[in-house]
């Protein structure tokens, strides 16, 4: 363990710079923060390059057979407290941060054999609702997710942590509606949208069994490539007086459903 006691230290200001989409970007790493998280990433294979402790949780003798076991498979650096603050965006932190490496994967890598229930999201925008879609999506045995342009940022902090591990043995790919509506297609996967101005209620028709569902904008829903272009339009029936669900709610509803 080596323990970095200043803020110019190259690790450490490495670590601070993944709070932001440019250098998650230009250094194709991001941050996961938590212990069950961490845990969770090790489990299944994510490429954990560094972690770095808070002098709290070194000092706490419970997290000793978590750091010698963190020991055997990456570097670990300790952070005072303080220093600790400025790469840590929860309230209540555990102390425990992972540099982890993103994963290379591109929409080429669709395979119809492996990849048959996939969810579009269109300009989703809250990391909240993405982190949420990821975990159901894995939960109701989708294979693939594919975020169109405008989608919020995969690595946002607070994807990392709503998603609860998902994210780190789902196939997520980044490309254009253009591109993902291209290799679908060549692949003969249905392409259900969901949008409220149609008469076809999601539980009252059948679903291929290579399907791709596509989630619209929380504001706006889908937008007009996606109504054009898709095989089946369906809606979930609104019994009361609300206009509409929450993009994570209905996500739930018809992946459940598509999975029967």
């Amino acid at each position: 363990m080596i323990f970095i006691k200043s803020k110019d230290n190259d690790k450490f200001k490495l670590a601070k710079s993944l709070l932001k989409t440019k250098y998650r970007n230009r250094e194709k790493k991001y941050l996961a923060e938590g212990l069950r998280t961490i845990e969770l990433a090790l489990e299944h294979g994510a490429k954990i390059e560094y972690v770095f402790l808070s002098e709290r949780f070194v000092s706490n003798d419970e997290n000793i057979d978590v750091i010698e076991k963190l020991e055997e498979v990456t570097k670990i650096y300790a952070l005072s407290d303080d220093l600790f603050k400025n790469i840590s965006e929860t309230e209540n932190s555990q102390g425990i941060v992972a540099m982890i490496n993103m994963k290379d994967l591109v929409i080429e890598d669709y395979d119809c054999n492996r990849h048959k229930k996939i969810i579009i999201l269109d300009r989703l925008q809250d990391p909240g609702n993405l982190g949420t879609i990821i975990r159901t999506a894995d939960a109701a045995g989708f294979d693939m997710i594919i975020m169109t342009k405008g989608c919020v940022d995969l690595y946002n902090p607070k994807v990392v942590r709503s998603a609860m591990g998902s994210m780190f043995y789902m196939d997520i790919v980044s490309t254009s509606q253009e591109k993902a509506f291209e290799v679908l297609k060549e692949n003969n996967v249905e392409i259900v949208s969901s949008y409220l101005k149609t008469d076809n209620f999601f539980n009252k028709v059948d679903y291929s069994e290579r399907c791709a569902l596509v989630l619209g904008n929380e504001a706006n829903g889908i937008c007009d490539f996606w109504i054009d272009n898709s095989d089946l339009l369906v809606k979930i029936p609104m019994y009361g007086k609300a206009e509409s669900l929450n993009v994570g709610i209905s996500a739930a509803l018809l992946m459940y459903q598509i999975s029967l």
